[in-house]
């Protein structure tokens, strides 16, 4: 690279005051330095090389379009109409980040768009953009909640995705920082897979800035306590923070009908690929209020009139207090966002409308249910919680005397995604995996399932 000279680092160097490089690195304990030598590969000569190297990786992946797939826990296959793809990647919104007056005229009136949809959605009047993900989101609606109540304990169901939960712990920080905040575990009506009300109860106390609970649960559990769950933490001063899946909330009431202050969620399902490597999409709504309003960290776009009369105009509004607008000075670290998924949600949003969420989500009702009894049919096999559960269920292999890994290695030999593996992760589960069902699968997929679980079970 033409600045990385001897001249140059040099240069750079005395501007900070140090001799070496190594200076600047000295906090690194020496048993983390490698002091190996690296075995890399020779350089490729052309670009003809290097395409059929990379295609010679990639080849090597097992993917969801080759094979049944049943997997979900985060990230779920979902039908993505040609008509979002179609519209994001248009150079208009691929290219215009920071453009011109006109463009960002254009790119702010899809943003307000999207959030105007999705709060409809959720039930919530204030949206802000998207962040990275789910986990992000749930990160700063929990520092939200710290900052309005002056509290510094955030509860968290015990059944909550690893992952996401890891995230969300990243945000809470560490009990050395300023402004940490404790995560403490809520846990769960094994008959239900529901939240535990008198566990719930016992742990609100005055520390308690919100309760974090999610619905349908990380398991696919639909909480049905969910009022109940709003007004325990209301009435302890404290914040109640949902998570939910839009895809949802065509068949299960939307978070403000039982009381939420802060809806959190994933935007994934909504007209994106599942992908890795990069934000999938989450999503902070609230009620439209100035103490709600004050604390978001993402940006907003807002409608308003210009100085022209009848002329409306999309803009900006509270930038000032998020990190685009202040840095380090503002609500929190935003930084790189997903906004061109927003316009994919936009999209899938506007082609689904009220009546497409609610066919959606009956379908998808249908077939998961359908799935879980064709599996609970299954000898040695059972569906923990067969009732009142979305697009998820945990099917449990103890009986068996296989593992959930071993049952998922039979089923890739067929070239079938099983359920996600979650012995790991919930012990008291046993060997058990959660599979997901979409409108995706047809009534022949499900019987496939079913019959080669069958099989991988009794061989």
């Amino acid at each position: 690279m033409a600045n990385s000279t001897e001249e140059a680092k040099n240069q750079m160097l005395e501007a900070i005051g140090v001799h070496s490089v190594d200076r600047l690195f000295e906090q690194i304990p020496d048993e983390h330095l490698t002091r190996r030598e690296f075995r890399l590969p020779a350089p490729l000569t052309s670009e003809v090389a290097l395409k059929r190297h990379l295609l010679d990786v990639l080849g090597k992946n097992e993917t969801c379009e080759n094979n049944l797939n049943f997997l979900g826990g985060g990230v779920w296959q979902h039908h993505v109409p040609a008509i979002c793809d179609e519209i994001w990647s248009r150079s208009e919104f691929l290219t215009s980040v920071w453009g011109t007056p006109s463009s960002d005229l254009g790119r702010n009136q899809a943003w307000f768009e999207y959030a105007s949809q999705l709060g409809e959605l959720v039930g919530m009047d204030f949206v802000g953009l998207p962040v990275y993900s789910w986990g992000a989101a749930v990160g700063h609606a929990f520092r939200m909640a710290a900052r309005m109540t002056g509290r510094t304990r955030v509860l968290v169901p015990a059944l909550m995705d690893p992952q996401r939960l890891d995230v969300a712990r990243t945000y809470c920080g560490f009990p050395e920082q300023e402004g940490h905040l404790e995560m403490v575990a809520v846990a769960y009506d094994p008959a239900t897979g529901r939240l535990d009300l008198a566990d719930l109860d016992g742990k609100l106390d005055r520390e308690t800035a919100a309760v974090y609970f999610e619905n349908p649960s990380y398991l696919g559990v639909i909480e049905d306590q969910a009022a109940a769950v709003c007004r325990m933490a209301r009435r302890r001063g404290a914040e109640a923070i949902v998570g939910v899946d839009p895809i949802s909330l065509g068949v299960i009431a939307p978070p403000s009908d039982y009381g939420a202050d802060i809806a959190v969620g994933t935007t994934q399902p909504l007209g994106i690929h599942m992908n890795g490597g990069g934000g999938v999409g989450g999503f902070i709504a609230t009620r439209d209020e100035e103490r709600y309003a004050r604390e978001y960290p993402t940006l907003q776009v807002s409608l308003t009139d210009t100085i022209v009369e009848g002329e409306r105009a999309f803009g900006l509004t509270l930038f000032q207090q998020s990190s685009y607008g202040s840095r380090e000075e503002g609500k929190d670290w935003t930084g790189n966002s997903v906004y061109l998924w927003a316009i994919a949600n936009a999209a899938y949003m506007s082609v689904l409308g009220p009546t497409g969420f609610e066919e959606l989500g009956r379908a998808v009702l249908r077939r998961s249910h359908y799935a879980a009894r064709r599996i609970a049919e299954i000898p040695s096999v059972s569906v923990e919680w067969p009732t009142g559960f979305f697009k998820e269920f945990v099917v449990r292999y103890d009986e068996t005397g296989l593992s959930a890994a071993q049952v998922g290695a039979r089923l890739r030999a067929k070239g079938i995604f099983g359920g996600k593996d979650l012995s790991g992760d919930f012990p008291g589960l046993g060997q058990s995996a959660l599979y997901c069902v979409t409108e995706v699968h047809t009534r022949g997929d499900i019987d496939r399932l079913a019959g080669a679980l069958e099989e991988a079970v009794c061989a």
